[in-house]
């Protein structure tokens, strides 16, 4: 079981309440961001392209992804998350990035 932490407006958009909780199946047995967001735009197809580009797969520029306090938002979308997010003891937090001046 993994747990997905969203942002405010995209937990309105999915229409959910707290964490989102998804089963993976990894075929290797390691969980991506990739096999992961791919999950988690299956159950909620509202979400596709809020979190990731349409067309390119590619994160959003104002989306970042944290976990076990680490910024995993530059790690390719194929590298494993970190064990204790694999495994349900810690959350992937999606966080709207914030810009300004």
């Amino acid at each position: 079981m993994i747990r997905v932490v969203l942002p405010a407006h995209l937990r309105n958009l999915a229409r959910v309440t707290g964490e989102v909780r998804l089963d993976l199946e990894a075929g290797d047995g390691e969980v991506t961001q990739r096999l992961l967001l791919d999950a988690l735009e299956e159950r909620y197809p509202m979400l596709r392209g809020t979190i990731r580009d349409r067309a390119s797969g590619q994160r959003r520029a104002f989306v970042r992804f944290y976990a076990c306090e680490e910024d995993l938002s530059n790690d390719s979308p194929d590298a494993p998350l970190p064990a204790p997010v694999a495994t349900g003891a810690e959350p992937l937090l999606i966080v709207g990035a914030m810009a300004g001046g």
